[in-house]
């Protein structure tokens, strides 16, 4: 049967590299799976393709579109996961492995997708907290948003993750609009490739919203400016050379990087052999170091643990790496597979010779397997667990990363001592502590944290939900400082918004209101033809402005309101006890009464297009409603966000109101559902 050669995707055509073919050999047994040829041509011509194709059409939608759009293409590519696990075993994976490559990668997608849907607007921007008053008045104001720039996202991808490190860089991007590049690593880009296939099949990106790069870069980074974002995950020297590149230091793109990371894991040290949070430790560090055969940016390298529990803690670990079966990742029986390839496993040997200068070994031979595989042709590595010889003195094991089924121990004398051996990896992207102790957690976390781009507390509490230390979620960033890379991704929204431009906008009321889609206070206000709650969605605008009949609240409301609900605070029904009260001049209303009275003066009692209140935001009491005292309420459409085909939801600004004076009393933020039609009329 014939070995295909990879293409690359570019300016809508798959296109194959130029230059002699190299072969991509299986993981198991040395077998070519594929062939590679050089640098795809033209292809510095991607960029341009990318702006002026797929840019403007990602920019067209707005947020909520691209959200279902991505939310198609994650479940189109996980239509089609077998294709992707018959390929996947050949970068030594098993189907454990593979699960979270395939369906972790969709399901990053869909993740995202949801979260788009439920904090984004069915906007094209953002508006990035609060309006700040910059004038006496309040005619100039400040608002800060997020926009789409012109630009395109090139991805360097690694070979660890073929599909996930692609797809949990794909989907933020397009969900901020930008088209993007994949360039995939050369080990496992048949892998890749097959992905990239069914995204580019499923028809549902526009033209150039997407390319694929196998094989070597080329040109590819030279039209590269401002606007443009470098995402990069791999070795730091690689992206060393990147900072450097004509396009970064010159040109102003963007480089999010990820780079290499001494990954370190405390024992607690309450958690004596024994306690929960003891066995918990164990079996963590064993599955780190087994998953992917340790070829995880995530893995934990160095495990620390209290000096008094460092023969305990080396004898379970190597009890229960006695227990993993390494052999084909195809078969059921297999828990941990090969190395990506025979380069891979040749560079962490050499990694292990440079810690064993300061280590000692404990468990495993890196040139002996005793398992029933193809040693010669296949990448397979028993797991080696070392032991630092002096805490102190030893650098190599806070610097040298082997990129395999490799940990190293050691031991601390005391909390503040774990803490600074964690921070000696220079920043990772996640550190983990296993303690029941929470004034341990709280020591270990807050010291960390400055070190770690995530940072895990375990404990007997959480373990049964827990996805563990080394796996990178959709809700929360990922990366981390210094050798890490200083790069983030994911993160939910915040993943999106890393890729926008955030702007500091300034001008009036009735100006930010317009380029923020949202009222202000001092944006012109409507007054609509009818009750705004007998409005459909689609007719209410922003501005539509309801003042309300008055109401005087009395003695008898207070009190009435007060046996009712059982509230009889001091300050509602006792003269005596209030009257040296710092805020309140004597007995003075409920705050939820004045809510209660401000419903019965805005509600609409007719059925009509408003459907539900489903809550408020931001309620701030502001002025005490005393005996005698005359309210009335102003109603403000302030924002309006497509919910579904029946529904919208509308953000009212409600202030209540004192007197002739118009003080504030109480002012808050109402939600509401309202439907386009009722009963088939609009």
């Amino acid at each position: 049967m014939p070995v295909s050669t990879l293409q690359s995707y570019l300016a809508g055509q798959w296109v194959e590299g130029v230059g002699d073919a190299q072969p991509l050999q299986s993981a198991i047994d040395g077998s070519v799976v594929a062939q590679l040829r050089g640098p795809a041509p033209n292809l510095a011509d991607a960029a341009d393709f990318a702006r002026t194709r797929g840019g403007p059409a990602l920019a067209s939608m707005t947020f909520h579109q691209r959200a279902t759009l991505v939310k198609k293409l994650a479940l189109a590519i996980a239509e089609q996961k077998e294709t992707l696990y018959s390929l996947s075993c050949h970068t030594g994976a098993t189907r454990a492995d593979s699960w979270i490559d395939i369906e972790g990668g969709t399901g990053t997608m869909l993740v995202l997708a949801s979260k788009t849907k439920r904090e984004l607007p069915d906007e094209h921007h953002i508006l990035d907290g609060d309006v700040e008053q910059l004038s006496r008045n309040g005619s100039f104001l400040g608002q800060h948003l997020y926009t789409t720039p012109p630009g395109v996202v090139v991805q360097v991808n690694a070979y660890n993750f073929p599909i996930w490190g692609m797809l949990e860089k794909l989907a933020p991007a397009l969900l901020a609009g930008l088209p993007v590049i994949a360039k995939t690593a050369t080990v496992g880009s048949y892998l890749a490739e097959a992905c990239a296939r069914i995204i580019v099949s499923s028809g549902l990106l526009p033209e150039g919203a997407f390319q694929f790069v196998a094989g070597p870069v080329g040109d590819l980074f030279d039209p590269l400016g401002v606007h443009d974002t470098i995402a990069f995950t791999g070795s730091a020297s690689t992206a060393g050379r990147l900072r450097h590149h004509a396009a970064v230091l010159e040109r102003g793109a963007a480089l999010n990087a990820e780079q290499d990371s001494l990954n370190c894991s405390i024992l607690g040290p309450d958690a004596k052999p024994g306690t929960p949070e003891f066995d918990l430790f164990v079996r963590e560090v064993q599955r780190e170091m087994t998953t992917k055969a340790g070829q995880k940016c995530t893995a934990i390298r160095r495990v620390l643990v209290p000096d008094r529990h460092l023969d305990a803690v080396v004898e379970a670990v190597s009890v229960r790496l006695g227990k993993v079966r390494i052999g084909d990742p195809r078969e059921e029986s297999t828990r941990m597979g090969a190395l990506a390839g025979q380069a891979q496993r040749e560079d962490v040997r050499e990694r292990v010779g440079a810690l064993l200068g300061e280590a000692d070994l404990v468990c495993g031979d890196p040139e002996r397997l005793d398992a029933s595989v193809d040693a010669v042709n296949g990448a397979y590595l028993a797991p080696l667990l070392l032991v630092a010889r002096d805490a102190d003195s030893a650098q190599r094991v806070h610097d040298t990363e082997a990129f395999g089924p490799v940990s190293t121990v050691v031991g601390y004398r005391d909390v503040g001592h774990a803490v600074s051996l964690a921070n000696r990896g220079g920043g990772s992207l996640v550190g983990s502590l296993f303690t029941h102790d929470p004034d341990v957690a709280v020591e270990v976390a807050l010291g960390a944290a400055p070190w770690h781009g995530r940072f895990m507390v375990m404990d007997r509490d959480a373990a049964g939900e827990s996805t563990g230390h080394g796996s990178p979620l959709a809700h929360l960033t990922h990366g981390g400082p210094g050798r890490a890379g200083g790069g983030e991704e994911l993160g939910g929204v915040r993943a999106i918004k890393h890729l926008m431009q955030r702007s500091a906008l300034q001008g009036s009321p009735r100006m930010l209101a317009a380029v923020g889609r949202r009222w202000l206070p001092g944006a012109p206000e409507r007054t609509p033809s009818r009750h705004p709650f007998q409005a459909p969605f689609g007719e209410l605008q922003l501005g539509d402005t309801f003042n309300t009949p008055t109401r005087t609240v009395s003695k008898e409301d207070v009190e009435h309101f007060a046996r009712f609900t059982g509230d009889t605070f001091y300050a509602h029904m006792d003269e005596a006890a209030v009257a040296d009260h710092p805020f309140f001049p004597g007995r003075v209303a409920h705050g939820y009464l004045l809510l209660s009275f401000a419903a019965g003066l805005f509600v609409s009692p007719e059925k009509g297009p408003t459907l539900a209140n489903f809550g408020l935001d931001n309620l701030r009491f502001m002025k005490p409603v005393v005996f005698g005292d005359t309210i009335s309420v102003r109603l403000t459409v302030k924002s309006k966000k497509p919910r579904n085909p029946e529904y919208g939801e509308v953000r009212w600004d409600v202030e209540i109101r004192v007197g002739e004076s118009g003080e504030i009393a109480a002012a808050y933020e109402l939600l509401t559902l309202n439907a386009y039609r009722l009963d088939g009329a609009e």
